[in-house]
């Protein structure tokens, strides 16, 4: 019985090293992974790399190598930015792996003897770049949509895949379980592409390519695309152990780029009901993470790489920005000018600086204690706005509205700044007869940014464990669970606090 909680991006192109626009869906996906973790619930974060792939063995070519040694010396690379980046994956799955391509001819084989797949021949339109068969209505000026690069033309023999049998199936499951895609236009995207009718899918190609040989006949490789898709079920576990693949399939949240939907939203769940194996729950598509309005791309000279971003903002900044910049699901753009600015009003100036002044005022009139206040009760202004922010943080992560989250997140950090320009303590503090007031200020605002500590971690780990730590709680922030954690007055008044270094210092220029 599956008692997990299953999240999955899509897996790489290795065929180069990362840019900031492949780590947009990790951030997003470690955002949801730790959020979840911190609800208390048991978290399988599944990612990897996408080796049999034509690009791939073109770039291991160009440097004389084979496709096996080129992806064994890039895939760490990836794995490398990764940690850098604080992607708190569980398992990297790699498409060359042996456990990975037993499973995946074990789910075609399935496919093949229950008659789901016939020899034929295809001939049309083919992305080098997207390596994905294209529909004629799609080529405009013979160029590929995505890539807006010349088409081939190709005429050769391959297996089908019957998806044209599954329309009436899938159009049943996006009306009885409309979260199936997510955010909703999206999901009307699909509706409409799979009613204007299907096509049975190619899924096997020439030997000549590297790929997982076809079981049952040597001269073809599995289709690099249905080679990929099926990573999210033999990393789990199918075809080999099937305790654990029911401990966590389905997927509950399958988060892929807009490129990629029609693989992830019409051909992966037709496959799994041919084999008869459960559909996962959400397919979550974000847009593009675009450069001067452009999609990132080493071709188009629009690149930006990791390290570059983290040199000069730090990694906390860096998983902040792509996660409130972007309206989830739509396309955004990255500029340093829009991240300099927002890195400085909301992180430096707005959450960084409360943090300061308040352990500042602690610790020059509490001697660093937390004070003791009136009464714990949530029942003070900052307190009641926490306890919403809170709840809509929940509400939009609960719903996948990531965006929405990060901005309750922020709208906290504005309301206890407001707050401490109302309460102005540090007028408190002049005034003996009002010290039970500036100790009940300063406690409510303790207070405040031990929930933002809380409500920070899955998207700035780094930075909220400082804050939690500069706070003095005696657990640790990684053993504190939602909901029970953002129950008012938890924090012990006595409590050792301390004023480090800035979380974020100001950037200038």
């Amino acid at each position: 019985m599956k008692d997990t909680f299953f999240l999955t991006t899509a897996i790489y192109y290795v065929n180069d090293v990362p840019h900031v626009g492949h780590t947009y869906e990790a951030v997003a996906s470690d955002f949801i992974a730790r959020y979840h973790r911190l609800n208390g619930d048991d978290v399988f974060f599944l990612t990897g790399s996408d080796e049999h792939s034509q690009n791939v063995a073109k770039a291991a070519a160009q440097r004389n190598l084979s496709p096996q040694e080129w992806t064994d010396q890039v895939v760490p690379q990836w794995q490398e930015t990764w940690k850098a980046l604080d992607i708190a994956y569980d398992d990297w799955i790699r498409t060359s792996e042996p456990r990975h391509i037993e499973r995946v001819q074990r789910f075609v084989q399935i496919l093949y003897d229950r008659g789901n797949v016939y020899l034929g021949k295809y001939e049309g339109p083919y992305c080098v770049s997207c390596e994905e068969f294209k529909q004629e209505s799609e080529v405009a000026d013979g160029l590929c949509p995505i890539h807006r690069i010349p088409v081939e033309r190709l005429s050769e023999e391959n297996y089908f895949f019957r998806l044209s049998s599954y329309q009436d199936r899938l159009l049943e499951l996006y009306e009885a379980h409309p979260e199936f895609v997510l955010p909703d236009f999206r999901r009307n995207e699909v509706v409409s592409f799979v009613k204007s009718g299907l096509r049975d899918l190619s899924i096997s190609r020439p030997t000549a390519i590297w790929g997982v040989p076809v079981p049952w006949d040597p001269r073809h490789v599995i289709y690099v695309w249905v080679d990929a898709l099926l990573n999210y079920i033999t990393a789990p576990g199918f075809g080999a152990d099937p305790e654990r693949f029911e401990r966590l399939w389905p997927a509950d949240v399958q988060v892929i780029g807009k490129d990629i939907i029609r693989f992830h939203a019409v051909i992966w769940p037709a496959m799994l009901m041919a084999a008869g194996v459960d559909v996962p729950r959400t397919v979550l598509v974000h847009g593009f993470l675009n450069m001067g309005g452009e999609k990132m791309s080493k071709t188009r000279g629009t690149m930006v790489y990791p390290a570059e971003v983290l040199d000069r903002f730090g990694v906390d900044a860096y998983r902040y920005y792509l996660l409130r910049e972007v309206t989830f699901g739509q396309d955004g753009n990255f500029s340093w000018e829009s991240m300099t600015a927002r890195y400085n009003a909301e992180l430096a100036n707005g959450l960084g600086n409360l943090t300061s002044r308040v352990l500042a005022m602690v610790g020059s009139n509490f001697e660093g204690l937390v004070p003791e206040p009136s009464t714990r009760e949530a029942n003070g202004p900052l307190a009641e706005a926490a306890v919403r922010a809170v709840e809509g943080y929940r509400s939009a992560m609960d719903r996948l509205e990531l965006t929405e989250a990060v901005s309750a997140l922020d709208g906290l950090v504005r309301e206890a700044n407001r707050y401490l320009v109302e309460v102005a303590p540090w007028k408190l503090a002049k005034d003996e007869d009002r010290r039970q007031d500036l100790a009940d200020a300063l406690y409510e605002s303790m207070e405040a940014l031990r929930l933002i500590a809380l409500m920070a971690w899955p998207a700035m780990p780094r930075a909220a464990g400082r804050l939690w730590e500069q706070l003095g709680p005696a657990e640790p922030l990684e053993a504190e669970h939602l909901p029970e954690a953002a129950r008012g007055g938890l924090l012990e008044p006595g409590t050792k606090s301390s004023k480090g270094e800035a979380l974020f210092p100001r950037l200038e220029g």
